[in-house]
């Protein structure tokens, strides 16, 4: 964590401010309602906090200067948490006239609720996760505006039976699968457990597909994201889905299938 510029500079920033004041790290705690301790966390860069931001700049006058450096650090511990070619990917996401999403194991991210995302990333510094997940849920959005994209979601039965964080989580979770389900540019279908083995099972990918009638791939596989643009790889890809698709129930089935494992819950 000691690596992150931004926080490194909000520390020696305090700890210059609070000399030129003549302050203690204890006189400052004082002033604050913190420990010396915490004082100290903050000035050796190892760890700040939204609300000291705040406070900070109240107390030095500074113009929300800390609360902009707190910003800029959290945004980037982002850095580590996504995997590399996903900050590619949601940049085209955004433009995509199609996106087809194929998911194994958990709810795809771009249907996942807050409390279900925040129990993904619960081991995650809790600034970065609370910045990822901010902009996970802006990222849904893309769902919901005008001329949204025609989605195809299509989850191993696996990822509704999981339970995420807790069984409330999970029942929020597949009531909010089911009402995006209804929406009229979204098709959702599962694939059901006794499907056998499928082309899914090779693990999770997308598909974006452009109005230029061009297509890219996007997978994920221990924390590594490749994004495919390839013709010859995407196409893999494309093929993937159909064969898979072809183990999935209709649009009616998996809808009342998602709604008995919500019941059982």
């Amino acid at each position: 964590m000691s690596d992150n510029r931004a926080r490194i500079f909000f520390g020696s920033e305090l700890r210059r401010m609070r000399e030129q004041g003549g302050l203690t790290g204890k006189q400052l705690a004082d002033a604050l309602g913190c420990t010396p301790q915490w004082i100290s966390t903050m000035e050796s860069g190892r760890k700040v906090s939204e609300q000291s931001a705040h406070d900070l700049d109240t107390y030095f006058k500074t113009d929300g200067i800390f609360h902009r450096l707190w910003k800029l650090a959290s945004e980037i511990e982002i850095d580590p948490v996504l995997p590399p070619g996903f900050a590619e990917y949601s940049t085209r996401e955004k433009r995509a006239d199609s996106i087809h999403v194929y998911n194994a194991l958990l709810i795809s991210g771009l249907f996942q609720t807050e409390d279900y995302a925040r129990s993904v990333f619960r081991d995650v510094d809790q600034a970065a996760a609370d910045n990822f997940i901010c902009k996970r849920m802006e990222r849904r959005e893309i769902l919901f505006k005008e001329n949204a994209p025609r989605v195809w979601l299509t989850l191993d039965e696996s990822a509704l039976h999981r339970v995420i964080g807790d069984r409330e989580i999970t029942r929020n979770q597949l009531t909010y699968l089911l009402e995006c389900g209804r929406r009229p540019n979204i098709l959702l279908n599962i694939v059901p457990w006794n499907a056998g083995y499928h082309a899914g099972l090779a693990g999770s990918f997308t598909i974006l597909g452009f109005n230029d009638g061009t297509n890219i791939a996007y997978t994920e596989s221990a924390g590594e994201g490749m994004l495919f643009e390839n013709p010859v790889r995407v196409t893999s890809y494309v093929v993937r889905y159909e064969l898979l698709k072809a183990y999935a129930l209709p649009v009616e089935e998996s809808r009342a299938l998602i709604s008995r494992v919500l019941e059982s819950l």
